[in-house]
């Protein structure tokens, strides 16, 4: 025993040797009357017992929970500037003619901070303020009472200046009374004061404490130990003499949690460097979108079978935007109805304004791009972007209600459909690694000629990768732009399983199940 105390005292730190100081004297003590008798914060207070808790040193007894009282940064600013009703009072005793609507610019107050104040100072029982003709505020001849205009301010400024949370114990009646009865049930506050508990713990020392602190002397805990040699004190010698505190090589170390990134997340940032090292520039657009920019824009008439509910997620609330962007509402509009100046004879339907404001979840990537074309693109230009998309789907091995698409464009006086072929082509191979790759012919309402590329997975055989086409001039002329473009959507999620080599999308999340299988097999 006795050996075992003499490494203990050689191992301790100097934050250790202040917490055994104060338990000498005091063997049993609550660990906020500790912080304030060594000086300690929480923090290093925290850290000085864990050490001495994981020693055997000191243990914890009883705990509870102490109420306590703090000051908030609102309360701080009105410490400072005064409370809201206060600084409305001022003014208007000076003689001042304001209206609700001038506080915010006078005062600097938000909106809400205006509204609460001038409803405490409206309260049915002690009304301190009207508002009369004009919306102009006039007093009433009564003041805030007393105990809010005083007691508010003192309570506030014992809060500012004290070193910490004060326990509710420490106030006078008049501030209890007001923090109780009249802040929170009266006044609304706004959160200048915060009423919490906070738990407090018993230490104690143990029969092995009790034994360490008898051979504590203050020339033990007055020595200045080393915890580290470094060149400095070799370089000048101030090594000579000195105590190194030894290392408890037994203590358990801190736990690190490592992480990585997702095997997914870790392809789609691939895929985007891919994408910007070969001079694509990222266009973003929102989620939630409306029926205009993720269907009409595209020339999908209104009718069509995929804008049903059964494909389409709708937006409950807000259920529509208020206004579509001119002039491209209205020349798509023409187009859907008689072609507009594209030379198509369009769909032949009225088109409806209201449905087009319709909110849905983002169906298709290619929303991004309509928002792009009609926003000005640099001509030549190509732009991509990884858009996650919503559609009712069933879930299998190859599809899920929500997934990414790899969406993009390119346009330029000299593009054409071998162009697309070419980019097509070189994405399945450098994204997806793909080594057989076949196009056949598809139909899409907003591009003509149309394509699909089919990839070979090793697991589940021929897959789609996605679609791309030229974009129809019912497309590209209503929103502005008057060269050929080139637009294609693959499907990210499909691209990853060829890229990774996985047969099922579960197969994404094998490492993860792995690793929690791992931990749990841990004794």
């Amino acid at each position: 025993m006795t050996q075992n105390i003499s490494q203990l005292l050689s191992g301790l730190h100097p934050l250790e040797h202040k917490v055994l100081a104060t338990l000498k004297a005091r063997p049993i003590v609550w660990d906020h009357e500790l912080m304030q008798e060594t000086g300690l914060d929480e923090s290093r207070l925290s850290m000085a017992l864990g050490w001495l808790l994981t020693k055997g040193i000191v243990e914890v007894g009883e705990e509870r929970a102490t109420p306590f009282v703090s000051i908030t940064e609102l309360g701080r600013k009105y410490k400072e500037h005064g409370i809201p009703e206060e600084r409305i009072l001022k003014r208007l005793k000076a003689g001042e003619k304001l209206t609700i609507r001038d506080l915010p610019q006078l005062e600097g107050m938000d909106s809400s901070e205006v509204s609460t104040a001038i409803g405490n100072l409206r309260v049915r029982d002690h009304e301190v303020v009207r508002i009369g003709k004009g919306g102009i505020l006039e007093l009433t001849g009564a003041g805030i009472p007393p105990l809010i205009e005083a007691a508010l301010r003192g309570l506030l400024i014992k809060l500012f200046t004290s070193n910490g949370p004060i326990n509710p114990s420490e106030l006078s009646a008049d501030e209890k009374h007001l923090l109780d009865d009249v802040l929170e049930k009266k006044w609304k506050t706004r959160g200048v004061v915060k009423q919490h508990e906070k738990k407090s713990k018993r230490l104690a020392l143990t029969e092995l404490g009790r034994d360490l602190v008898e051979q504590l002397t203050p020339e033990t805990v007055g020595v200045i130990e080393i915890a580290q040699l470094t060149p400095e004190l070799l370089k000048d010698g101030r090594w000579k003499g000195k105590s190194f505190r030894k290392y408890n090589i037994g203590l358990r170390p801190s736990r690190t949690a490592a992480g990585r990134k997702h095997p997914y997340r870790e392809f789609l940032d691939s895929v985007k460097a891919k994408l910007v090292s070969m001079g694509f520039e990222e266009m973003r657009g929102p989620l939630v979108e409306s029926e205009f920019w993720n269907s009409d824009a595209l020339f999908m008439p209104q009718f069509h079978p995929a804008r049903d509910i059964h494909d389409v997620y709708f937006v409950n609330h807000p259920k529509s935007v208020t206004t579509l962007p001119e002039p491209h509402a209205f020349q798509v509009a023409r187009t859907h109805e008689s072609g507009w100046k594209t030379g198509s004879r369009g769909w032949r339907y009225r088109f409806d304004l209201k449905r087009a404001q319709r909110l849905v979840l983002r169906s298709q990537g290619t929303a991004v791009s309509a928002r792009t074309l009609a926003a000005s693109p640099k001509i030549p230009g190509k732009y991509f972007s990884i858009a996650r998309c919503f559609r009712y789907d069933l879930v299998d091995a190859t599809h899920a209600p929500d997934f990414f698409q790899v969406e993009g464009i390119a346009l330029g006086e000299k593009i054409t459909f071998r162009t697309l072929l070419g980019l097509l082509e070189l994405f399945a191979t450098e994204m997806a690694h793909a080594t057989e790759i076949k196009y056949l012919p598809a139909y899409f309402p907003y591009t003509e000629p149309s394509v699909e590329m089919h990839v070979r997975h090793p697991r589940l055989g021929w897959m789609e990768l996605g679609g791309a086409g030229l974009f129809r001039p019912e497309v590209t002329l209503p929103l502005g732009v008057k060269v050929p473009v080139i637009a294609w959507g693959l499907g990210l999620d499909r691209m990853a399983m060829v890229a990774l080599g996985i047969g099922d999308i579960r197969d994404l999340f094998s490492s993860d199940l792995d690793l929690i299988r791992t931990k749990r097999a841990r004794p």
